[in-house]
């Protein structure tokens, strides 16, 4: 029974169990884990050094970053339009038509605008530009000629190729408005708005008609306004602050007629 078992173990039988007793990985273990280790090790350091590149380059860059995420950020408004983004005309071929556009400045400083178009030969505005204080607002009429069409076909209510831009530019305080400010402070100039011309039939009534005669009449009010001289509602100053009354005024004219009088009667 003895040589039996010892057959047995020495038997084929005995040589996989001896092999699964002692599992072949366990050899190898060692081996396996020092490289796994080190690999490890190595990628930890390629990690760090990668890292610390990587710091250095934001670093470096981060003002070209900056300036490259500001260039994606929407422009601040400084004006508000009304009608915010069109100009309502009406379709009267042959004819000089006019549109208006209300303007005010919503930011805390002066702003400078200006008006620009595709047609300077067919359009004009009135005021060209302008400096508005805070809070300041106006309405501006635009001035354009009708073609006559090609086809007899009148486009009411369709959009044409002609635009307008109004550009905005802050300055400081009050000053008189010159064009070339827009040409010295160009990289300070933003474009506030691209307006489309829409045409509308003035026959027939629409509330953008209503608005438009309503806006034309209130500019219209306000270019009347400003050409009259100021009222001269106080005392009148002469000399160094005297102050002459309706009074003093019919004295002085007493006596001057006095005199005259005496004169002639010698």
């Amino acid at each position: 029974m003895a040589v039996d078992e010892q057959k047995s173990s020495s038997g084929p039988e005995g040589k996989v169990w001896s092999l699964c007793k002692m599992p072949f990985w366990q050899s190898s273990n060692g081996s396996s884990s020092s490289s796994s280790s080190s690999s490890m090790h190595n990628n930890n350091v390629y990690q760090q050094n990668n890292s610390q590149q990587l710091g250095v380059r934001s670093t470096t860059h981060s003002p070209n970053v900056s300036t490259m995420a500001k260039s994606f950020l929407p422009t601040r408004r400084r004006l508000r339009l009304d009608p915010p983004n069109k100009l309502y005309f009406p379709y009267e071929p042959g004819k000089q038509v006019r549109s208006a556009i209300s303007i005010k400045n919503t930011s805390r400083s002066h702003v400078a605008f200006k008006f620009q178009t595709t047609a300077p030969k067919s359009c004009y505005m009135r005021p060209p530009g302008g400096i508005l204080a805070p809070g300041e607002s106006l309405i501006a009429t635009v001035f354009k000629f009708v073609e006559p069409p090609e086809n007899n076909e009148r486009p009411v209510d369709q959009k044409s190729k002609v635009k307008f831009k109004i550009m905005s530019l802050k300055v400081k305080g009050e000053m008189d408005y010159v064009p070339e400010l827009f040409d010295e402070q160009k990289d300070q100039v933003a474009v506030e708005q691209i307006l489309r011309v829409i045409f509308l039939d003035p026959e027939r009534p629409s509330p953008a008609l209503d608005k438009l005669k309503r806006q034309l009449a209130e500019a219209e009010a306000a270019l009347e306004a400003r050409k009259k001289p100021p009222e001269d509602t106080g005392p009148r100053i002469v000399g160094e602050g005297l102050v002459i009354d309706e009074w003093k005024e019919r004295r002085e004219r007493y006596l001057a007629r006095q005199q005259v009088e005496g004169v002639d009667s010698v």
